[in-house]
């Protein structure tokens, strides 16, 4: 995986990202991780997206520890499911969050970085999302002085790592492009977008100007739209055709990455289908309901469609 101005490459040629989220997948059996995998990228899906730290319905899949330090099995699983998809020729996003009881400073998140960069740096297939929205202001807040510390340390331990850190629930402005470039040095934007029944229409312009204000800043980059809008999250279900207009829209605005998000239903007994929020009993496709197999069905069509290749 690399970067070559606003694209990612795999391989050395420009590939546009379509992924899916996979968060509790260190939590998954072997076999359901196989087969999950093989279904989505016969749908042409390239990469997906795990946390090194995950916590749901009673059940800790965590790959580190509160220490920082490797957690077992579930480490030994986040190092298969790595090597896996670079067999496959997946991308991984490696996704850490700061909360209260996790990671909850400098020292305890800078060793969580150690104990992955290091254990996974013979895989070129993955990338490091240093904190899940760390711009929101509650306990996923990383300050930005801190955020260039641990971009820091991963470029000693490995130089050549791409590594991002998403903002949440917004659009991105020109002081939050300046802090993440020139400040922490991140490689690329990975803005989580608001989630409403305008927001499908939205991308493709909102795309456009966040591209323009990062050739402002002089350091051209991707936009990558890691988590988008779901089901199961407020009253508003989004159908398949809204998803594969937000898809549209970002592959016309010229971002370089979406991920088919999915999670918990909100309102449901025991918040089922909890789709990649709890994959221990059953397997990410076998949880999707009539409207998400049609986005899985119908997303890489919508990229080639508009002149963009996951392959």
């Amino acid at each position: 995986m690399g970067v070559e101005g606003e694209h990612f490459t795999l391989n050395g040629r420009p590939r546009f990202l379509l992924g899916f989220s996979y968060y509790g997948g260190l939590g998954a059996s072997r076999d359901s991780i196989r087969k999950d995998l093989a279904d989505f990228q016969r749908c042409g899906f390239n990469w997906l997206r795990v946390w090194a730290m995950w916590e749901s319905f009673g059940a800790d899949v965590s790959a580190v520890n509160k220490d920082g330090g490797a957690r077992e099995p579930f480490f030994g699983n986040l190092k298969w499911l790595v090597a896996e998809c670079d067999r496959r020729g997946l991308v991984v996003d490696v996704t850490l969050t700061r909360g209260s009881e996790r990671l909850a400073n400098l020292a305890v998140h800078e060793r969580a970085v150690d104990t992955i960069v290091r254990a996974l740096e013979p895989q070129r297939n993955w990338y490091l999302d240093l904190g899940n929205e760390r711009d929101v202001r509650d306990a996923r807040y990383v300050p930005a002085s801190e955020l260039r510390t641990l971009r820091e340390r991963v470029r000693e331990l490995d130089p050549g790592r791409l590594v991002t850190a998403s903002f949440g629930g917004h659009d991105l402005g020109r002081e939050d492009i300046t802090e993440a470039l020139a400040n922490v040095g991140l490689d690329f934007l990975c803005p989580h977008r608001p989630r409403g029944p305008e927001s499908p229409a939205q991308t493709r312009d909102r795309t456009r100007s966040t591209l323009a204000l990062v050739r402002e800043a002089r350091r051209v980059v991707p936009v990558h739209y890691q988590e988008p809008f779901r089901r199961g999250y407020t009253d508003w279900e989004p159908k398949a055709a809204d998803f594969l207009a937000d898809l549209g829209g970002a592959v016309a605005g010229g971002a370089a990455g979406w991920c088919f998000h999915n999670g918990q239903q909100r309102d449901a007994p025991e918040k089922q289908p909890r789709r990649s929020f709890d994959l221990r009993a059953m397997r990410l496709m076998d949880q999707l309901d009539v409207e998400e197999r049609k986005v899985v069905e119908s997303a890489e069509r919508v990229v080639s469609g508009a002149g963009a290749s996951t392959r």
